[in-house]
């Protein structure tokens, strides 16, 4: 199954310095976006309301949202827990004087009140089971550990790379992840798309899945330099791209169907993932194509940094 010929020979590396030009600022917007703009971070990462109510007769998620937002209270996190009568709610205090006490401190009794009494206008058989307060500090800890394991993802790549094929793949392949998580994140910096544990969830498989794209190009372009005898690096780059063209664009294809479908039928709760996954996609497709090749040959990959290291074996050169 093939969209582009296999033999086709579309030259990418002729546009290089204008695909790497608009790589480079991408980054540079993206890190401009990040640090000024900044990221809209959710419940998850800044803290506030959590409330478990409970139900007599089954209840589904999206009436207990539209309820709230019925009643005013807007971007409140709803989620079932593990059954179909009992809900948890996590919401940031209202800006009214009554949220918060003289002392400073959040009134939780005040918050909840109000919540209960949109629910049970919609459904008199809500009842409050608890409600806590989540500190801060506890998302400013989730964030932390967030960018310390995605850090570690790629440097995890850049070893398995770098045993795998060689350095120039293994700079080339980092260089291009972290275009693809800057420039991930500066676009969900830009449209200020809530960013909680399932858009983070969605960044680290981006990194993943950008990875598989430039490996199996990496695979080709290794395959081809062992077969040729005499080719230039930036042909024989090229011709890698053409021959993975038809594979990369339907694995991203399908890839991107199916977060389509996670975010129309999937609910409220797995839209952040999917739509990052999708900017994600994007993304990580056309640095395969338009950045990771180019930048190998900017680092000077030869045949010669490809081919298996052979030793001298006395034993072996008695043999008939």
């Amino acid at each position: 199954m093939e969209i582009f010929n296999h033999d086709s020979n579309i030259h990418f590396l002729g546009m290089r310095k204008y695909t790497i030009a608009i790589a480079i600022f991408l980054m540079l917007a993206s890190i401009g976006l990040i640090m000024f703009r900044g990221l809209n971070y959710g419940l998850d990462f800044t803290g506030g309301v959590s409330m478990v109510v409970d139900y007599q007769q089954s209840v589904e998620i999206a009436d207990v949202r539209g309820a709230l937002e019925k009643g005013g209270i807007h971007n409140a996190m709803v989620q079932s827990l593990g059954g179909t009568r009992e809900v948890s709610i996590r919401l940031q205090p209202k800006d009214d004087p009554g949220a918060v006490d003289a002392n400073g401190k959040i009134n939780l009794d005040r918050i909840a009140a109000d919540v209960m009494k949109v629910l049970q206008v919609a459904r008199p058989d809500a009842k409050l089971k608890s409600r806590d307060f989540v500190s801060a500090q506890v998302g400013q800890e989730l964030r932390s550990d967030g960018t310390v394991a995605a850090v570690f993802v790629i440097l995890g790549i850049m070893f398995y790379l770098w045993i795998r094929f060689e350095r120039r793949f293994a700079i080339a392949a980092v260089i291009t992840e972290v275009h693809d998580t800057l420039v991930t994140l500066g676009i969900l910096a830009l449209v200020q798309r809530e960013f909680d544990m399932t858009v983070l969830a969605s960044v680290l498989a981006v990194i993943g899945y950008s990875i598989n794209d430039k490996v199996v190009v990496f695979d080709r372009i290794r395959e081809l330099f062992r077969l040729a005898r005499k080719a230039e690096p930036e042909e024989i780059l090229n011709r890698s791209i053409n021959n993975t063209l038809s594979r990369t664009i339907i694995t991203s294809l399908f890839t991107g169907i199916t977060m389509g479908a996670l975010y129309f039928f999937g609910g409220t709760a797995v839209h952040g993932f999917a739509i990052t996954m999708l900017i994600g996609i994007v993304v990580g497709t056309l640095s395969s194509i338009f950045v990771a090749s180019p930048i190998l040959l900017w680092l000077g990959v030869t045949k010669k940094d490809l081919m298996p290291v052979t030793k001298e074996n006395p034993e072996l050169a008695r043999r008939p």
